[in-house]
């Protein structure tokens, strides 16, 4: 009688114990099958001169990372300050990545612009922030002042 209690009490603590043993933490879950901020250039190589050049110098990097297309419509790229882009209808492929630049341009194939005439991300220090239609956080990278570049994930 013992074996039949025990039976179940160990079949049920292992089942407990194999999924705590694949469980993945909600940082790393959140990067393994979907979209996530990627590469930032915070600031733009050379001099800060404000031209659309420079401007468009600035960017960040948005990666899909899933199985699926996905279509963008309505996410958005915020920073401290609140400036914020709204992704029009647009779709990124499956391993695919889009890089959002500051300046003005024609959205194209793997490039989408800000149209601004101002930077966006602070030299010494931001935080980038990726959010659903629904307004919810999907991902954030933040930094402190140092080279110009930093690699979200």
């Amino acid at each position: 009688m013992r074996i039949s209690v025990a039976l179940p009490v160990v079949a049920a603590a292992t089942a407990l114990a194999g999924s705590l043993l694949t469980a993945v933490p909600a940082s790393a879950a959140s990067h393994q099958g979907g979209l996530h901020l990627g590469k930032i250039q915070y600031d733009s190589p050379g001099k800060d001169t404000r031209s659309n050049a420079s401007l468009n110098a600035e960017y960040v990097d948005i990666h899909n990372n899933g199985k699926k297309k996905l279509q963008l419509k309505g996410y958005k790229l915020k920073d401290d300050t609140g400036y914020t882009y709204t992704f029009p209808s647009y779709t990124v492929g499956a391993g695919k990545t889009v890089r959002v630049h500051t300046g003005k341009g024609k959205n194209s194939g793997a490039h989408v612009y800000w149209n601004r005439g101002s930077y966006v991300w602070n030299n010494t220090g931001d935080k980038a922030r990726l959010l659903k239609p629904s307004g919810a956080l999907l991902d954030s990278c933040s930094w402190k002042k140092g080279k110009g570049v930093t690699s979200c994930h």
